[in-house]
């Protein structure tokens, strides 16, 4: 926390020289926090005079990003899927990958998930994350017996959260099923099982678990439509709805899930989805990679928003979104880091774009779609926006009523030095390796990076994969 030397220091008020608001640099910002962790004042241009005792913040301050969609235990195969298979005529796709991340989520105790999820929480709020969407399916002991508390697992990363000092959206998910065709899951998906009545109890139990924290709040998960009957995602849906959740379901990530949708229901993911549902603007669709135009309209109508995870989406070979036609009919989304394959968002964001550069064949494809003269500040707006509706959160800037998380980035760092201000921002995006997170502050209050989590982390790797590296 800042150290006050003189008693005429305003607690809780901040000038910063440069900080992003309302979607475009300004200087010389005074910020004042209010007691409930929003801001209660923005002011750019402010006086010497109305500076005077306000902590000062050299270093661009830019507002935390919501991560909205992370399955935290998948941070412990971050690396150790890219070794082709040993047998030479095996496919090596987003189905084979799968296989080897349950190796893992068959593995970690909730001891251990909390070890992997602080330290994860540690690395995303030093990429500038300040709240993460979990989408939590580990329900299970390794056995697949159930805890004597069914939030066992999601306490883990709920603990995890307080620790680091990151703000969570805790998102229990209902599996019920291995694909359309099954009643049942497969062995290897028995940590999964679930029921909208258990799912349910998760999330108040975890409501209580939180009382009074503003950093945590719970919303509900649908694994994908493969993995639940249409009865149960009525039944979520409903509660959701009550309750005023947000809900979150992959979707239409995979060519193989829309050809089997399209073979059992007569109709792709999406367009089954929102025949079916009352989608609204509590939605979350996740990847929505292979989609028709007609669905992305749709999509739009409804008012709900597609989360996209362009690192995971590459390393998994699932396919690039189509997002100059969705930005062209102004769609909402939101950006995650799904397996942390990166922890960063600027590398995320910078990889959405090259992705569009790539198969568009043109630059700066994201300004153009989006009308904007910058192209990092195109993708920060649409992502900050987004992350509101993914987190059912007041997290869309630096704004009055808005929770005042922010980050200040390395000045001196060599993707910036020199860099005029206006630039800043496209320089953190498109300049690699990206500066570092100077400062991070959650609700108004400084996190400190306890870098002290990479020993406890280090050892539940050693206890996972010894004499297992490649997490085969």
């Amino acid at each position: 926390m800042p150290v006050y030397a003189a008693m005429n220091v305003k607690p809780n008020t901040f000038v910063a020289a440069q900080a992003w608001v309302q979607g475009a640099w300004a200087q010389d910002v005074l910020l004042t926090v209010a007691d409930d962790g929003t801001w209660s004042q923005v002011q750019p241009q402010a006086t010497p005079a109305q500076q005077a005792g306000a902590t000062r913040l050299n270093d661009p301050v830019l507002p935390g990003l919501v991560n909205a969609h992370s399955h935290a235990f998948q941070r412990a195969i971050a690396g150790l899927t890219e070794r082709r298979s040993a047998n030479a005529n095996a496919s090596d796709d987003f189905w084979s990958w799968r296989d080897r991340m349950y190796s893992a989520a068959l593995r970690i105790s909730p001891e251990q998930l909390e070890a992997i999820a602080t330290q994860l929480y540690t690395e995303l709020l030093a990429g500038g994350f300040t709240q993460v969407c979990e989408f939590q399916y580990l329900h299970h002991a390794p056995s697949g017996q159930a805890f004597a508390n069914p939030a066992e697992m999601s306490l883990a990363l709920v603990r995890a959260a307080q620790h680091t000092g990151m703000g969570l959206t805790l998102l229990p998910t209902l599996y019920m099923r291995s694909g359309f065709a099954a009643t049942d899951l497969r062995e290897d998906q028995r940590r999964f099982a679930s029921t909208p009545e258990q799912i349910i109890r998760i999330a108040e139990e975890v409501q209580r678990y939180t009382l009074g924290n503003s950093r945590i709040n719970v919303g509900l998960a649908l694994h994908s439509l493969r993995a639940v009957s249409p009865t149960a995602l009525a039944d979520m849906a409903t509660y959701a709805k009550q309750a005023a959740l947000p809900v979150h379901i992959h979707i239409a990530e995979q060519t193989q899930e829309v050809d089997d949708c399209l073979s059992h229901t007569g109709q792709r993911p999406i367009e089954w989805l929102l025949s079916h549902v009352e989608v609204d603007a509590r939605w979350n669709l996740v990847h929505a990679t292979h989609t028709t135009a007609a669905e992305l309209s749709d999509v739009q109508r409804s008012s709900a928003s597609i989360v996209i995870c362009p690192a995971t989406e590459a390393n998994l070979g699932d396919g690039v979104f189509d997002l100059p036609g969705y930005a062209a009919i102004g769609g909402y989304w939101s950006l995650g880091t799904d397996s942390h394959v990166t922890r960063n968002w600027s590398e995320e964001l910078r990889l959405l774009e090259y992705s569009q550069r790539l198969t568009q064949r043109k630059r700066n494809v994201s300004a153009q779609v989006w009308g904007y003269e910058s192209t990092a500040a195109a993708l920060f707006e649409g992502a900050l926006h987004g992350g509101v509706q993914a987190s059912g959160q007041a997290l869309g800037g630096i704004a009055v009523g808005q929770r005042a998380d922010f980050v200040a980035i390395n000045r001196q760092a060599p993707a910036l030095l020199g860099v005029p201000d206006a630039d800043v921002l496209d320089a953190y995006v498109f300049s690699s390796p990206a500066a570092s997170v100077a400062q991070v502050f959650v609700a108004g209050k400084s996190v400190v990076i306890d870098h002290a989590t990479a020993s406890r982390f280090t050892s539940v790797m050693h206890a996972l994969w010894h004499g297992n590296p490649s997490a085969e």
